[in-house]
């Protein structure tokens, strides 16, 4: 099973560390560390599921893949 792409990066200006879903539009987190920006957004990946499979919002099939692994 293809899971979601998650980027995870610290930001200066939140002093933080920020964690987003690119194929789900706003979903992101915020931690003190990267482990807790990652456990934030699995929370928030499951709401923003969840509330899309109620409002019967089309769910995206995971397709983001950073450039890295693009390059073949």
């Amino acid at each position: 099973m293809k899971d979601y792409h998650i980027n995870i990066f610290y930001s200066e200006e939140d002093g933080g560390y920020i964690a987003d879903i690119p194929d789900l539009k706003d979903c992101s987190a915020f931690g003190e560390t990267q482990e807790q920006a990652l456990k934030e957004v699995l929370v928030g990946k499951e709401a923003w599921l969840k509330v899309a499979q109620a409002k019967k919002i089309i769910i995206p099939q995971p397709t983001y893949h950073p450039l890295i692994y693009q390059l073949k």
